[in-house]
């Protein structure tokens, strides 16, 4: 493989939804909202995509983009197992959930030798975001500092039907990391929005902080990179607290920045929507209507 490559985290399970939230129809005709992140991510200039799923629904995955996704893009898919681990280790027989989105990146390891993105299959990003990134991990700044992070303004990533967890950032002057830490429980209330994360303490949160919405750009070495704090995390955990922690990107990344590596932050105005709750279904319809209506895209969406 080589040029850029789009990897799609799709093996959530959605509990919170209820369901494979993934695959539920947004588009006039049942697009999914990562048909969208695709569609933007090809005329922002990448070549493949890498579907992340688990072996239970990469069969539908690949039946359903085999039909629709245009012949030229190069897809591929990786499966995201429980027992796929570093030499060494096994999974706790009671974990059931994925490993999380470090994991899932470090499932592709084989099938990466360039820069690459990454994206979550139930959110939208918006075109200019894809671009922004695209033009980072092909230019010169990407060749010297290599890894990135689209940053969203938090008010612009909120849902009015429950909580969210965020990684909030701070952003030196120079546009570059200085750290990024896990929020839970995040929302607006009446106005004010804040997190709180033991459930009980509530702090408040400029709507103007930037966020991750886990869209990422990094460089091949960051593979490497992943592998060793794979091990690091595997090795930090008791075996009873590996049947439900999570290997998180976030976590790794702020890991890495702490260590001195450093990650460009690529701010952007798109507004964020997603499906984290059945009740979100509805808005993510009307928006994709309002962008079709704007003429940003087709009212088919794939010409097959």
């Amino acid at each position: 493989m080589s040029g850029l490559t789009l990897v799609v985290m799709a093996a959530g399970v959605g509990r919170r939804y209820g369901g494979l939230k993934q695959i539920e129809p947004i588009g006039p005709n049942g697009e999914w909202i990562v048909d969208y992140s695709v569609f933007d991510a090809v005329r922002a200039g990448f070549e493949r995509v890498l579907f992340v799923v688990r072996d239970e629904i990469q069969s539908g995955f690949q039946e359903r983009f085999d039909r629709v996704l245009p012949d030229a893009l190069e897809v591929r898919y990786v499966v995201q197992s429980l027992s796929d681990l570093p030499a060494g280790f096994s999974p706790p027989a009671e974990r059931t959930k994925p490993w999380g989105t470090g994991h899932a990146v470090w499932s592709c390891r084989r099938v990466i030798d360039g820069p690459f993105a990454v994206i979550n299959a139930d959110d939208y990003y918006g075109r200019g975001a894809f671009e922004s990134l695209a033009r980072f991990l092909a230019g010169s700044d990407g060749d010297t500092i290599g890894h990135a992070l689209v940053g969203y303004r938090l008010s612009k990533t909120l849902t009015r039907h429950g909580t969210v967890t965020r990684g909030v950032c701070r952003v030196g002057a120079d546009g570059l990391l200085l750290e990024i830490v896990e929020r839970h429980r995040v929302e607006d209330r009446a106005g004010i929005v804040g997190y709180s994360d033991d459930g009980e303490t509530w702090t408040t949160l400029p709507p103007s902080a930037t966020v991750s919405m886990n869209m990422w750009g990094f460089a091949e070495r960051f593979v490497g990179q992943l592998s060793d704090r794979l091990v690091e995390f595997l090795l930090e955990h008791t075996s009873a607290e590996l049947e439900t922690v999570e290997f998180l990107l976030p976590g790794v990344v702020g890991r890495l920045v702490a260590a001195g590596v450093r990650v460009r932050v690529l701010p952007t105005d798109e507004a964020w929507f997603g499906v984290t709750y059945r009740e979100d279904v509805g808005k993510a319809r009307q928006e994709i209507a309002k962008r079709i209506d704007r003429g940003k895209y087709p009212m088919r969406l794939w010409d097959r």
